[in-house]
């Protein structure tokens, strides 16, 4: 009966797979962005429901969509033009210029963006706030970068795209420190750990912003968080960022929706409102190696966010699970039936 038990609840929702799908809400939202879509209720639902997406739709999308616009033209065409402003030890005025301009400007940007998603944040423990070294966070959308960036200034670090996200990520590498690097190539992957290295170690720099998920969660749980980060030293600056789904759904299914569709969605929905909280930040402790580190940042993230804790890689969305997990299922099963 137990293994009946295991495998019907595997086939049915196992605690992995349901973080990849867009969690279910335990109430009506207007909104046809649940697993279930719309469904009808009441006739009187139903046309509040047909006023609400008209107006979402024929009112709501241009204007943010204009927005939108108006924000990514300004922030490449912007960091473009601090890109072109010499810095080094040769020019320390005009570098602390060009900082200060990449600052001011990115914070504008941002704040422009975020109207277009109608972002409604809350921050919490700003005292926290990193100035420098490495910043992780959940991760739910690319949204999240908007989130954090309209309250302080972060380099970025990801993987080079090319097309209009190829251009932007130029124009704002030539303004400040961004790494960008290709997943699929394990030496450079080492690069981006010597580089990230070498930020760290400069003041000057800003804060790093990673995400040591490594893909997109649905806000309801923290996976596994990647050691790489845990692995440079210094401080670890933890922020925790909780989504809530009555207004709109910040979720991407990478494997399901492409940046364009999900960004849409985003831009017709009634809202985004979140709570960021910032954690003070953590140290490697005596004995503790680079996993029990990034376990125990992940911990503290899920509890202030009120999410919860999974050891399981986010990578599973793409990959199938490691033989060795399978062994070790094996061996756990094989414990429950033995007779002494």
């Amino acid at each position: 009966m137990y293994f009946a038990k295991s495998g019907a609840e595997a086939i049915i929702e196992d605690e992995v797979t349901s973080c990849f799908s867009t969690a279910e809400l335990p109430s009506w939202n207007f909104l046809t962005r649940t697993n279930q879509g719309y469904q009808f209720i009441s006739v009187r639902l139903t046309i509040l429901w047909w006023l609400g997406c008209i107006f979402r739709y024929a009112f709501l999308f241009p204007f943010r969509y204009l927005l939108a616009v108006i924000g990514v033209g300004w922030l490449i065409i912007c960091t473009a033009f601090i890109g072109y402003l010499p810095e080094g030890q040769h020019f320390p005025l005009v570098d602390r210029f060009k900082r200060q301009m990449n600052s001011y400007v990115t914070l504008m940007c941002y704040r422009i963006l975020s109207r277009a998603c109608s972002l409604i944040i809350t921050y919490h423990n700003e005292e926290n706030k990193a100035k420098n070294g490495i910043c992780v966070a959940n991760h739910t959308s690319p949204i999240d970068v908007i989130v954090l960036s309209c309250d302080n200034c972060y380099a970025l670090v990801g993987q080079a795209h090319s097309g209009f996200l190829g251009v932007i990520q130029r124009a704002m590498g030539r303004a400040t420190s961004h790494i960008w690097f290709e997943r699929s190539e394990i030496k450079d992957r080492e690069a981006v750990a010597k580089r990230l290295q070498e930020h760290v170690e400069d003041e000057n720099k800003l804060p790093i912003l990673i995400f040591p998920e490594g893909t997109c969660i649905n806000n309801t749980s923290v996976m596994m968080f990647k050691k790489g980060s845990f692995e440079v030293g210094g401080k670890i600056y933890p922020v925790a960022i909780k989504y809530d789904p009555l207004f709109g759904d910040a979720f991407w299914n990478s494997s399901k929706q492409s940046m364009v569709r999900h960004l849409i969605n985003i831009m017709t929905s009634w809202a985004l409102v979140c709570d960021v909280w910032y954690l003070p930040p953590q140290e490697k402790q005596p004995g503790e190696d680079a996993i029990q580190f990034a376990n125990r940042v992940k911990a503290l993230i899920a509890s202030k966010g009120g999410l919860v804790d999974l050891e399981w890689d986010g990578q599973l969305k793409r990959k199938k699970a490691k033989e060795e997990w399978k062994e070790k299922a094996k061996e756990d099963y094989s414990k429950l039936i033995k007779v002494d």
